[in-house]
């Protein structure tokens, strides 16, 4: 097989490699060119053979979407453009109607490995017409997996166009949901004095436990280059396909509270003093007297709970004596 490659990033690059020692031939084209393979994407299509297969590895959105439009002019009848990056799935559903017009074919395809994805293969979960993926079959099988059970798992089609990209996008908010649990877990156990080695506790995890993991390797790994995560700052990004997610359940009425959780929890990592969280100590404060940390002025320390409605024990004394209060709140 001879493929075209577009976007030879970390990902692309390691892709491009990943086939070429699966012997198919690989023209890639990026707009680096100490890594490109020509210098224009008319370039590239011309020296494919017919039927044409040009994969896209470009940033979702305006990217990809002016990568396919001008595919669309370069490319003929028969032949096929795959978008393997991180495309909403409705953008595919755009994507393939403007191809169909020139009667070219159309395929997403989830690409899941990162930058290991190199040595240990690609989970792939493509959407499109059968005889559509016919055609790039020899690619989808030099990426994925060989060796688990003789290359059964890793690759699978998905169903009709959109399919890929919509199975990928379930695949990261559930990731998204993992990582938080193994997160919270980890720092529970920091934060109690009663376990030992934290770190080792997580490696046990790794063999004979339910909740064993790639995931949980890699936390492990993390934590043996960076004991305790030293000088690691607790601000998470989040990639779009956990938000696409959380708004596919809502339209679907389907509940997903740890994936949302999950997402939210990545939104207060971007804030270095929540405001959320300021007003949810002043209002604990108002009802209950519960202690509320402050910012020290300039020249002195401010004890916690020093807040314009006494200190803490002094609120705590009122409630004892039943002075201007109601019954005990539940929240604590």
């Amino acid at each position: 097989m001879h493929i075209g490659l577009v976007g030879l990033g970390k990902m692309g690059g390691n892709m491009r490699e990943r086939m070429r020692r699966a012997d198919l031939t690989v023209t890639g084209y990026d707009r680096n060119p100490d890594v490109s393979d020509v210098d224009s994407l008319s370039a590239l299509v011309e020296a494919l053979p017919s039927p044409k297969v040009v994969w896209v590895m470009v940033p979702a959105g305006d990217a990809t979407r002016s990568t396919v439009e001008e595919l669309a002019e370069l490319l003929g009848e028969g032949d096929v453009v795959v978008d393997g990056g991180n495309s909403r799935w409705t953008d595919d559903l755009a994507n393939a109607e403007l191809l169909a017009r020139k009667k070219i074919g159309y395929v997403d395809c989830g690409v899941s490995g990162g930058v290991w994805g190199l040595e240990n293969g690609y989970a792939l979960m493509y959407g499109g017409d059968a005889a559509d993926v016919e055609k790039v079959q020899p690619a989808f099988d030099a990426l994925k997996p060989h060796e688990t059970d003789e290359g059964q798992f890793g690759a699978v089609h998905a169903g009709k166009v959109g399919a890929g990209h919509f199975s990928k996008m379930v695949h990261n908010g559930i990731e998204y949901a993992m990582m938080q649990a193994y997160a919270e877990g980890w720092e529970l156990l920091e934060k109690v004095d009663l376990v030992d080695n934290v770190t080792e506790v997580f490696r046990s995890w790794r063999q004979g436990t339910v909740i064993r993991s790639w995931l949980l390797d890699l936390l492990v790994e993390a934590l043996d280059a960076e004991p305790g995560l030293e000088g690691i700052r607790g601000y998470a990004e989040d990639s779009g396909e956990g938000r696409w997610t959380v708004e596919a359940g809502i339209e679907h009425a389907v509940a997903t509270p740890a994936i949302t959780a999950a997402l939210y929890a990545r939104f207060v990592s971007r804030q270095d003093d929540s405001p959320a969280m300021k007003a949810v100590a002043a209002m604990r404060n108002q009802f209950g007297g519960h202690a509320m940390q402050t910012v020290p002025p300039k020249g002195g320390d401010v004890e916690a709970g020093e807040s314009g409605q006494g200190r803490p024990e002094e609120a705590g004394a009122a409630r004892q004596a039943g002075v201007g209060t109601e019954s005990e709140p539940s929240e604590s």
